[in-house]
């Protein structure tokens, strides 16, 4: 047997970085390189076209062994088995109880509770985990955080009652008093004191945390990565130091603290955001000096977001949320909850929460992510990104530390104005479609109409009676990106009268087809009719057919060159029977905006601001 090592195209020169740098500007032929192919990201950093092993080599991620600190790699060495949880929405424990059992026996191993402040009690408890085996699945709940303590002296009374295994009982009671001040401006500093206490209730179960950092909350209103993860850090160091203060043992307190993150869209950042949150989560926690690194690990239950989910076209909500989960699962996090696809407009039906179920047990036991340990481990990519967004999510927890810690920056409203002018970007950039929304604000359903949806509330109680509209703090805005463009659909469809749009195309073929379907997207953002045609061979002969059709809008499609041909005499043809709009920016626009053409749409328009001017004009209110 030959024992020869050569490997595969030995025989091939390796090109170098600056022969491919030197290849690329050819090729560019002259174009920026910076401006044409690096990434400049919304969480400061940027990203380049192409990465290569030399890249990685000065980087210290792909050295981290999985289940090892600082678990960058994830906490299990020799798996990937994330707990499939679903949030049960039941009122009453019976009805919870008869939905729990019925979704445990169909995928799912991981149950979401919301037991009402002022319902919390043994009788409760009972009925609700009646005949669940509590050591089999994980055991989630929430409730009014002045009664955590409560319900935690029951959950543990009940434990021991039915016999389990402590060691077996996996879950969480989601405390965590500071989303309030955060999201709503109400300060519930004094129920920070029992903690301590809370922790102590449940020290014997090493595996059922009690203090949440739910910055999931901050996802979906709209926080770019690097905010979500850098803040996370701080407010759960704030908890982790407030519990060590209170006499808490380091080891323990961290063990106690579940993370719940959201995943946003951008599939291989939030890979790199889980990597990067474990690694730093760590480092934070072995300051503390913990009894062993196992104290060190991140506990994250990620949760896709409701950011970018939409009322019309929803169904596209399913490709949005299948994509975060695939990067939450291949990232390594310890449960997932899929949101049903039309949780944003009403209570999730049975069908859309058995679709939101299987979503993630097609990626188990059809796609196997469960089997293989961090599978990005070694892209140049994704070691490259999980490095960049570690970098800037540290600045960001060291800048929220030395101005106090994050307690002191929520009180003093700089988490929440860092939020809210973020939020306010991307909904300024959604108008403009420099932020796409499928389906929404590009290429939506000409005939789609709402039938009766309309967004949810996004109003929350916990169900105890100490909630008031008064607030102490400043407070978050989550709006979400679509809900401006929803707004004005919904406001089209119920004024009764759905205006027509009618391209009126003419000329050069490429140029009036591509601005037609320019044109219909535009227009269409705000539920009007759209009414396309092949071609006319006189702005007459358009116009004529327009009125036929009954148009509220004309709209001129051509090229830049006819305009100055075309679009006087049809501005002239059309008078005040509709409204005349030219597709595109001409160069000779100043001389049609002379002549009395006021209306162009082009690429540089501000869309959202233009529909409304529109129904404005055309008296939709």
């Amino acid at each position: 047997m030959s024992n020869n090592k050569e490997k595969l195209f030995a025989e091939f020169t390796a090109p170098t970085t600056q022969e491919w740098l030197d290849k690329i500007q050819v090729d560019l032929k002259g174009a920026d390189f910076q401006k044409r192919l690096v990434w400049r990201t919304n969480e400061g950093f940027s990203v380049q076209p192409f990465y290569r092993r030399e890249d990685v080599l000065k980087l210290k991620t792909p050295e981290a062994l999985p289940g090892e600190y600082p678990f960058v790699r994830g906490n299990k060495k020799d798996n990937n088995v994330w707990w499939v949880r679903q949030n049960i929405k039941a009122e009453g424990a019976e009805a919870q109880n008869a939905k729990a059992l019925d979704v445990l026996n169909k995928g799912v191993d991981s149950l979401g509770f919301k037991i009402p402040g002022d319902s919390v009690s043994e009788a409760y408890v009972e009925t609700l985990l009646k005949d669940i085996c509590c050591d089999c699945v994980e055991l989630n709940f929430t409730t009014c955080k002045r009664h955590s303590v409560e319900l935690a002296k029951i959950l543990t009374a009940y434990f021991e009652k039915k016999g389990y295994d402590k060691e077996k009982i996996v879950g969480s009671i989601d405390w965590d008093p500071i989303e309030k001040m955060v999201m709503k401006g109400k300060d519930v500093t004094a129920l920070l004191p029992i903690a301590a206490e809370l922790v102590d209730v449940l020290k014997d179960y090493r595996h059922f945390r009690c203090v949440a950092v739910n910055a999931l909350a901050l996802n979906n209103a709209g926080a770019y990565i690097v905010q979500e993860l850098g803040y996370a850090l701080a407010w759960g160091n704030e908890y982790l130091q407030m519990m060590v203060e209170q006499g808490v043992e380091p080891t323990l307190a961290a063990s106690k603290i579940k993370f719940n993150l959201g995943i946003s869209e951008n599939y291989f950042m939030e890979i790199a955001k889980f990597r990067a949150a474990r690694l730093l989560w760590a480092e934070i926690v072995k300051q503390y000096e913990p009894k062993c690194d196992c104290a060190c690990k991140m506990c994250v239950n990620a949760t896709t977001t409701s950011y970018n989910m939409t009322i019309f076209d929803s169904y596209v909500n399913l490709l949005r949320s299948q994509t975060e989960t695939m990067s939450a699962a291949l990232a390594g996090v310890h449960s997932i909850v899929v949101t049903p696809f039309d949780d944003v407009y009403e209570q999730p039906t049975e069908f859309s929460e058995r679709i939101a179920r299987n979503q993630q047990l097609l990626l188990k036991e059809e796609s196997h992510f469960d089997k293989v340990v961090d599978p990005s481990a070694g892209s140049y990519f994704i070691e490259e990104l999980t490095t960049s967004l570690a970098n800037a999510a540290w600045q960001l927890f060291l800048k929220v530390e030395e101005e106090g810690g994050f307690l002191a920056a929520v009180k003093t409203g700089t988490v929440q104005d860092d939020i809210n002018a973020t939020n306010a970007k991307r909904h300024g950039d959604a108008g403009k479609r420099k932020e796409f929304i499928l389906g929404t604000n590009q290429f939506p359903n000409f005939t789609e109409k709402s039938e009766g949806k309309a967004p949810k509330s996004c109003c929350k109680s916990c169900g105890c009676k100490h909630n008031d509209c008064a607030t102490d703090f400043k407070s978050i805005n989550a709006t979400r990106l679509a809900a401006d463009f929803e707004d004005l659909r919904l406001t089209t469809e119920k004024s009764g009268k759905v205006p027509t749009a009618f391209m009126l195309t003419i000329g050069n073929l490429a140029w009036r087809q591509a601005r037609a379907q320019f044109s219909a997207n535009f227009l269409a953002c705000a539920g009007y009719k759209i009414i396309d045609n092949l071609g006319f061979d006189s702005v007459e002969e358009g116009v004529e057919a327009a009125m036929k059709a009954g148009a509220d809008i004309i709209v001129l499609c051509s090229s830049d060159e006819e305009y100055a041909t075309y679009a006087i005499p049809a501005y002239q043809c059309v008078a005040d029977k509709a409204m005349f709009i030219v597709a595109g920016a001409p160069a000779c626009m100043d001389d049609l905006k002379a002549a009395g053409i006021e209306n162009f749409i082009h690429v540089k328009c501000d869309v959202l601001e233009t529909l409304k001017n529109y129904n404005q004009k055309l008296g939709i209110k």
